[in-house]
Formats: structure tokens, sequence, C-alpha cells
């Protein structure tokens, strides 16, 4: 126990005896505060004024057992977290119908797994609208004699639809799940959505040249690249011979691979992230 007098840096200690009693002798009168404390107790505290030949007895005293306050923090480890964004993305389409699977709103989005990449690629190239989107595309082939060597007809269209199906599948597996697995990058475009326009643009426009890597580095998305030109090499394989002479045909092909992906880059920028229905949640940065 201590006690304390008004203008003193210090006080009277005493410690109580085998049954709880203790006793200030020979304390001088006027204002005191009277502190009582043991190991793992709350401490109490009384006050009063003490008047000249007074004796003060204290009331009954209760130390009690302090709260104590535990904080629990829960998290997800990263490949959870990336488990959970990924289940966001497959939600993510324009308009609220055709997929928009490849872009990330978030500004620290978790690394990929290989099986996220494969995952996604999967989902994308076996989705309903994806499979009515290449037969829309492989009907106005036809109607414009793409491929001609292909013919007319139920089978001259159905030899379209395979072709054109390949060069999406291709596209979406050996360039989003395959090299960049191997080569540890993130196939996703990363919403930037803040910035000058300008540098927007500039940053929309080379996403099939620079990508994010497993380890949120910035990086050359050889995957992007790679998937191009080995996409442009099967097409060498099935399409019509007429369809694909010259020695120039896969470094072509892979060019306009690019484009494209540039020009997709620009429209998820400024026109898709507007049109996009799906969980979203913040601006990423480069």
């Amino acid at each position: 126990m201590k006690l304390m007098r008004e203008g003193q840096s210090s006080g009277l200690e005493v410690m109580s005896d085998e049954d709880g009693l203790f006793a200030f002798s020979n304390v001088a009168p006027g204002p005191f505060q009277l502190t009582i404390s043991s190991p793992g107790l709350a401490s109490r505290e009384f006050s009063g004024t003490l008047q000249p030949g007074e004796a003060y007895v204290t009331p009954l005293i209760r130390l009690v057992i302090p709260t104590l306050v535990t904080e629990v923090h829960v998290g997800l480890t990263p490949e959870e977290l990336a488990d959970v964004q990924i289940q966001e993305q497959e939600k993510q389409r324009v308009f609220g119908v055709i997929p928009n699977f490849y872009v990330s709103y978030q500004a620290n989005a978790a690394p990929l797994r290989a099986k996220h990449k494969f995952e996604l690629a999967w989902k994308s190239a076996s989705d309903p609208i994806t499979l009515a989107g290449v037969g829309v595309l492989a009907g106005i082939g036809q109607a414009a004699d793409r491929w001609g060597a292909y013919g007319q007809g139920a089978q001259g269209y159905a030899k379209r639809y395979g072709a054109t199906y390949a060069n999406v599948f291709a596209a979406t597996f050996i360039g989003g799940a395959v090299m960049p697995s191997v080569l540890k990058q993130d196939p996703r475009y990363f919403y930037k959505g803040r910035g000058s326009k300008q540098s927007r643009i500039l940053y929309a426009m080379a996403s099939p040249f620079i990508c994010k890597g497993d380890n949120g580095r910035w990086q050359p998305n050889y995957s992007n690249v790679i998937g191009s030109f080995a996409g442009a090499g099967l097409e060498a394989v099935y399409l019509p011979a007429n369809d694909r002479r010259g020695s120039d045909f896969i470094v072509s092909s892979a060019l306009i691979r690019l484009g494209e992906t540039s020009l997709a880059g620009v429209l998820q920028e400024f026109v898709f992230s507007k049109l996009t229905k799906g969980p979203r949640r913040s601006a990423s940065q480069p």
C-alpha cells in the first residue's frame, strides 16, 4: 500500500500482514491519496482529508482481476487470397454478359499460382459466350469466304469454327497460362485508372510488352510475346495453305496479335472498366 500527500513526489509504503491488515502511523493531517495494489490484480485508490487526531479506516477492499483484451487477427494466405480474387474476377462481365476475366481492379492483387492461371484460361475459353462469339466470327468468315479452301455449307462452317476456336484456345492457354506459369508472370491486365489520360494510354498500349511478375515487379512481357508467335506458328499448321503463304506469315500474324492486345488494353482502361459488372475494388498502380 502506498500513501501519498499532496505536493509530495514520493509517499509512504507498507505491506499488509497475513490477515490483510495494514496501518500508517504518524501521518500529518491534510489531504491524502491511498493506493492499494497486488500483483495480477487491479489496483484501488482512495482519497480524502485527514483531520488532526483522526484515524482513517478504509472501507472493505476487494481487488479484482483486471479486464483483459485479446486481439485476434485472422488473415488469408497468399494462395487463399488469390483463390478469392480469382473467383471475383470470374464474375466480371462487360454489360454483365461478355467475359472480362483477365483484368484485375485490385491495387495489390495476390500473385497467381500456376493452377490459377490454367483455371482462368479454361474459364475464359470454355465460357458459353466465348463459344457463341467464335460461332459469330466463323459465320462472318464464311460470308466473306475467308479461308476459301474450307468451302461453304455446314462442312465449311464447321472447319471455320474449329480453326477460329483453335486460335482463341491457343492464344488463351499459351499466352495466358503455359508461358506465364513457366516464366512466373501474371497474364492479367492491371487497371491503372489514375494519372493523366496520356499516361494511361501509354500504359495500356504497352501492356503487350510489359507485365507484372509473380514477384510483384514490372518486367518485359515475354509470356505474351512468345505466346503470340507460338499461336501464329500453330495457325501455320492447320490453316489452308493458300492462307498462310510466305515466310512472313508467322511474323505478321504475331504482330497483329500484339496490336490487338494493345488495343484491348486501351479498351480495358477507358471503356470496359465502365461497362464491367461484378465485384470491383480499387485501381491499380504500375
